[in-house]
């Protein structure tokens, strides 16, 4: 395919702005796929993976018998905060 060097430089800032590849971006638009683009995602996702990698460390540590009954209050706590961020995050879309 044969792009104007203007609209491929739009395809590709739209392919970025949805975290999508050129091909993969310009495939589903093609294909009258949705492509949805939810601001502040990223965040929420880079929150929630560091609180996964804390329950690996506890049950690590639980598994080798280093800890026995570890406090789960922050962990639940902040599990709460990011599941707020993403309830609100999903009412943006659709």
């Amino acid at each position: 395919m044969r792009f104007r060097e203007s609209d491929y430089a739009a395809i590709k800032r739209k392919a970025e702005k949805a975290n999508m590849n050129f091909t993969e971006f310009v495939t589903a638009a093609a294909l009258n796929k949705p492509v949805t683009v939810i601001n502040g995602l990223r965040d929420v996702l880079k929150e929630q993976k560091a609180i996964g990698r804390n329950l690996n460390q506890l049950t690590t540590l639980c598994n080798m018998g280093k800890i026995v009954c570890p406090d789960l209050t922050e962990l639940i706590r902040q599990y709460g905060e990011v599941y707020g961020k993403i309830s609100g995050l999903s009412g943006r879309c659709g």
